[in-house]
C-alpha cells in the first residue's frame, strides 16, 4: 500500500498545492509587508529583487504541476491529468483556478517583474542626476514624477495579479477539500 501511492499523481499534486497556498500567503501578507516595515528601502528592494523571480517562478511551475498532476475523480468520470482538467465537470472548479494562477504567475515572472526592474534602474540613475532620492519628501523632477508613477502602475498591477493568483489558489483548495 505505502509504495503503491508513491506512484499516484495525488500526493505530488497535494504537495504543489500546499507549496503554492503556503508561499502565496507568507510572501504577499507576512514577508513582504514584515521586511517593508523593518528594514531599509534599499535593502528592502534587493531582498524583493532576489525573491521576486523564485516567487513568479514558483506562480507559474507549481500550477503546471498542478495541472500534469490533476487526479481524476473515479465515481465523477473525471480522467486523471491535463486530459482529465479538461473535461467540462472540471472546467469552472479546477482548469479556470489553476490556469489563472498559471497566467497571473507567468505574466508577473516575464512581463512585469522585468518592467519593474528596468523601471527601478531608470530611477537609480534619475537619483544620481536629481541628487536626490525618489522617495525623499518636497518637489522632484519630472522625469522622477514619471518613473514614481510607471512604478506604481506596475507595482499595483503585479499585486492584482498576485492577488488573483492568491484567490485562484484558495478558491481550487475548495475543490480539492471536496474531493476529501
Amino acid at each position: 500500500m505505502a509504495g503503491s501511492i508513491l506512484f499516484s499523481v495525488a500526493p505530488y499534486h497535494v504537495i504543489s498545492y500546499g507549496t503554492l497556498l503556503g508561499t502565496s500567503f507568507f510572501h504577499s501578507f507576512v514577508n513582504g509587508p514584515v521586511m517593508y516595515k523593518t528594514i531599509d528601502r534599499s535593502a528592502f528592494s534587493a531582498a524583493q529583487t532576489g525573491l521576486f523571480p523564485i516567487y513568479f517562478g514558483l506562480q507559474t511551475v507549481l500550477p503546471v504541476v498542478l495541472a500534469l498532476t490533476f487526479p481524476g475523480n473515479t465515481p465523477a468520470g473525471v480522467s486523471s491529468g491535463v486530459s482529465g482538467l479538461l473535461e467540462v465537470s472540471s472546467r469552472w472548479d479546477s482548469l479556470v483556478p489553476i490556469t489563472t494562477m498559471f497566467l497571473t504567475g507567468l505574466v508577473n515572472l516575464l512581463v512585469l517583474m522585468p518592467a519593474t526592474i528596468n523601471t527601478m534602474k531608470e530611477r537609480r540613475g534619475q537619483v544620481k542626476r536629481d541628487g536626490k532620492e525618489w522617495y525623499a519628501e518636497g518637489p522632484h523632477s519630472e522625469e522622477m514624477r514619471a518613473l514614481n508613477k510607471r512604478f506604481g502602475m506596475l507595482h499595483g498591477i503585479s499585486s492584482l495579479l498576485n492577488l488573483a493568483t492568491f484567490v485562484s489558489v484558495v478558491t481550487y483548495g475548495f475543490t480539492l477539500g471536496a474531493r476529501i
